[in-house]
């Protein structure tokens, strides 16, 4: 067995752990190192005469550290190295006696400082330091190194390399990669006068250099070095202490050329191995050593400033997706936000040579973090500047999506500036697209009669049923709603975009006419719109328990008893059931979380309708709910003359305000009721993967037919049409499962944060928890969106399933949904920690007549169930008169 392993042996280096290895890799690649060889593990198994099994049962103990402290390599050994150190150092040259352990300088775990290294050993010295190293290996310094990181089981004997000691002019460490900010494109050199170790052991400061990609010195730091370590052969330790002069200490000690070159070699042997690198490295008659090599740990958890900024917040997009979100959900909003934003461009005029330049907007509308869904706000921005009037677009959208930071100042100009440079062109372009929007907004009304004719058509029942076809069948069903809906889903585009300009428009001119900066006055101009579909299944569902007051078993029954115990009552009672079926198959699809197809609906699940049922007839809320309307048209009646009051005769300000203020309300009517046609697609959608994850499960290929929400829609599509890369759909359901669950059981990310280059690497998506605003007055404000004063108890509700109301008390909650429908008509007030004054709770409210604020940041930490508070929906007020345990008074 030979104990001694040279460089050109390049099979067995690879076995000398991982400093000799990586030496030996870049020997063989052409890179300048000082000549060496190793010493091979098994010449420390050897030498401990039978031994070994101590190393691996009792490593980390004081009898293996007794057993290593008077270990000496076997003669057989030294007389190897003997021989290896007379063709390393002929004539006596000092040598370097350093570690190489498998698990040191790895990409997790670099040992730095753990094991020891000498620094010119004679060569007859060499053997026992050789002892020395194998000893560092089980010294308590490494063995807590170990234990601090979690790395179990014995650690495997080090191989020892013996290198040819360079006299250094110059040395030091230089990083491919900045270890502390992370940028990838930024090399950083080290550097002092004589050998390195003063720079490693931290008694001597170093000249620090930053060298971009395009090798400028972007950054210097020249450091005090009035101390040097050199070669001297007289000297016991091989080395003499230097003072530097002063004028020298203060000095560069590499010139703008060493300079590049060190950070050419980091890159090299970075790009050689793979991945970044942590180099050492000496100068020795002009000649620049690399003298080793390893990864630099700390990238793994570092992001890269300089790559790609992206935006990410939940603003209102948490009213749709909330909580965790499947892949099958995540995939189809992603593909739907792509076409239906692709084709709103088209609709706009904006050329196709533009559309096609910011193809890779369309398909980044929307994120997943952590199993969260977000914009990515830096896409909408994007999308935006490629429309006319982006400086004033721009802030209309963050209005309309309840974005509370507005864009970042110098990405505003940057987008704005980009547009429209290109002269004479780009103004026939702009004059076109304006007067298409003009166009669109004279003609939308027949728009959106054909779409709800399109529409209609697409979702008739098939023929034969869903049930009935088989996986390719509902496969082809599905892209034909794609053709048919999501490419073509213009009058529902056309509508948004126009009601982001009315409802701008209007809030420009109520600030700036009224000087009402609390918004109350828009509040009560836009409340008591007759004709929303959301509000009409809060209406039935009264319409429904005043039809059973009187039938108090029954109402029993629908509070108590089981959906089949239920549905067998309800066929004893005709007049309900016939409500009850037309409720279903109009508003069947509405429920918790309607947009996310993993949802279970009242077609799936109708007891929270048939016990809110219940409960509404059980309490007799009929006479506070009834009154709404009247309310909401006495406060609109109200708002309306005082801005005949103000305006006064100025008659062109009259006729400007009208006609924002008609546009305003027919155009956020009209958006409420075609997001219901969404609700009906996805309901559509949701049936066609139900029955394929029955196929599915049919053939064996989900261990459940819901396994399918954890596919996402091309693996799914390319399963069935034979484009996927992976078949094995189980195997990728079990990693998903096991991921989501953990996004599940982990904090919600921040609901708004930065990320730089690749998102899922380096990047904190989390940030401290946003405490609500509290003045001295305990009082804390939001948006308001529903006039009104009311004072109660609070109800904290994060899950409506199960929830119950008690009389007169102010429902909390972080964000709601359509599905919450059956618990509003019992809340006194409505206090909602996300959302803007057009997301769905918001309208719903003013069409209910609930007191609401929305966007209180914060208000789930602020109140707790039984704190009493008193809401002002019109200025956004909430104050907290009591909390729970206060005493009166306190």
């Amino acid at each position: 067995m030979n104990f001694v392993i040279q460089p050109d042996d390049f099979a067995s280096a690879q076995c000398l752990g991982t400093k000799a290895a990586v030496l030996a890799t870049l020997q063989h690649a052409g890179q300048l190192i000082p000549s060496w060889f190793a010493v091979s593990p098994d010449a420390f198994y050897t030498s401990l005469n039978g031994q070994r099994e101590c190393v691996e049962t009792a490593w980390d103990s004081a009898q293996m550290r007794a057993l290593t402290e008077t270990l000496r390599p076997t003669r057989e050994i030294c007389s190897e190295i003997t021989q290896a150190l007379a063709a390393l150092a002929p004539n006596g040259e000092t040598v370097a006696v350093r570690s190489s352990a498998a698990d040191e300088d790895g990409a997790q775990f670099s040992f730095a400082g753990q094991l020891e290294s000498y620094l010119f050993i004679r060569p007859d010295n060499v053997a026992q330091h050789v002892a020395k190293v194998w000893r560092s290996a089980f010294s308590d310094r490494a063995s807590a190194y170990r234990r601090q990181h979690g790395l179990c089981g014995a650690p495997g004997a080090p191989a020892v390399l013996i290198q040819r000691m360079v006299h250094a002019e110059v040395a030091g460490v230089a990083f491919s990669a900045d270890p502390v900010s992370g940028r990838r494109g930024v090399a950083v050199v080290t550097a002092l006068y004589g050998v390195g170790c003063a720079l490693v052991s931290g008694e001597q400061d170093a000249d620090m250099f930053h060298v971009d990609r395009e090798e400028r010195i972007v950054n210097r730091k020249i450091a005090e070095k009035r101390l040097a370590y050199y070669y001297d052969p007289n000297d016991p330790s091989g080395m003499r202490r230097v003072e530097i002069p002063y004028e020298a200490a203060n000095k560069a000690c590499l010139s703008d050329e060493q300079i590049r070159a060190v950070a050419r070699l980091a890159r090299r042997v970075a790009a050689q191995l793979e991945q970044p690198q942590d180099i050492e490295w000496a100068i020795e008659d002009g000649r620049l050593y690399l003298l080793q090599a390893r990864p630099i740990t700390s990238l793994a958890k570092i992001g890269d400033p300089d790559g790609i900024f992206a935006l990410w917040d939940n603003s209102n997009i948490s009213e749709s997706y909330g909580a965790v979100t499947t892949p099958l959900t995540f995939s189809f909003a992603r593909r739907a936000y792509e076409h239906v934003y692709r084709r709103m461009c088209r609709i706009a005029q904006v050329p196709d040579a533009v559309i096609a330049t910011h193809d890779d907007v369309f398909g980044r509308m929307l994120g997943l973090i952590n199993g969260r869904v977000y914009y990515n706000l830096i896409s909408w921005y994007r999308l935006l500047a490629m429309l006319p009037g982006f400086s004033l677009t721009h802030r209309f959208m963050e209005q309309m999506m309840g974005v509370r930071d507005r864009l970042p100042e110098q990405l505003r100009v940057e987008l704005d500036q980009s547009r429209w440079h290109d002269g004479v062109r780009a103004g026939f372009r702009l004059l076109r697209m304006i007067g298409t929007l003009i166009a669109n907004h004279f003609f939308i009304k027949r728009r959106i009669r054909r779409f709800y004719q399109r529409l209609n058509s697409a979702l008739e029942p098939t023929r034969p049923e869903l049930a009935d076809m088989r996986v390719d069948e509902l496969a082809a069903y599905y892209r034909s709603l794609e053709r048919k809906l999501l490419s073509r889903w213009d009058a529902p585009l056309i509508n948004d975009f126009l009601a982001m300009i009315f409802f701008g428009l209007l809030r420009r001119m109520v600030e700036g006419w009224f000087d009402d900066r609390d918004i109350g006055l828009q509040n009560d101009l836009l409340c008591g719109e007759v004709g929303i579909v959301s509000a009409e299944p809060a209406a039935r569902m009264r319409e429904m328990s005043e039809m059973v007051t009187c039938l108090p078993e029954f109402t029993a029954l629908l509070c108590n008893g089981s959906v089949d115990e239920i549905v067998r009552g309800i066929a004893q009672v005709p007049q309900f059931r016939a409500q009850y079926e037309t409720y279903l198959d109009k508003f069947g699809d509405r429920c918790l979380d309607e947009l996310k197809l993993e949802s279970a609906t009242l077609h799936d699940d109708p007891l929270p309708l048939l016990r809110s049922v219940g409960q509404l007839a059980r309490a007799n809320a009929l006479a506070k709910a009834g009154s709404s309307c009247t309310i909401q048209g006495a406060l609109r009646s109200r708002a309306e003359q005082r801005v005949r009051e103000v305006l006064g005769w100025r008659l062109q300000r009259h006729a400007a305000f009208r006609w924002v203020l008609r546009h305003a309300r027919t155009t956020m009517r009209d958006r409420e009721n075609l997001r219901f046609e969404r609700t009906r697609l996805f309901g559509r959608v949701r049936r066609i993967f139900v029955e394929i994850g029955r196929r599915f499960y049919a053939l064996g290929l989900l261990d459940a037919a819901r396994d399918i929400f954890y596919l996402d829609i091309s693996e799914i599509l390319g399963f069935i049409e034979g484009t996927t890369t992976c078949t094995d759909l189980r195997g990728l359901v079990i990693v998903r499962k096991r991921e989501f669950s953990d996004y599940a059981a982990s904090p919600a990310p921040a609901d708004r944060f930065e990320t730089h280059g690749a998102v899922h690497h380096g990047n904190s998506f989390h940030g401290p928890g946003e405490m609500a605003t509290v003045n001295a007055d305990n009082v804390s404000h939001g948006v308001g969106c529903c006039p009104g004063i009311v004072s109660g108890p609070v109800r904290v509700i994060t899950d409506p399933r199960n929830a119950v109301l008690r009389g007169g008390e102010i429902l909390v909650a972080e964000r709601t949904d359509p599905g919450w429908v059956t618990l509003l008509p019992f809340a006194a007030g409505l206090i909602v920690e996300r959302g803007s004054l057009l997301s769905h709770s918001a309208i719903v409210a003013r069409e209910m007549g609930i007191p609401t604020v929305v966007s209180l940041t914060g208000v789930r930490r602020w109140l707790r169930d039984g704190d009493w508070v008193e809401l002002d929906g019109s200025s956004g007020a909430v104050r907290c008169v009591k909390q729970m345990g206060e005493e009166e008074g306190g």
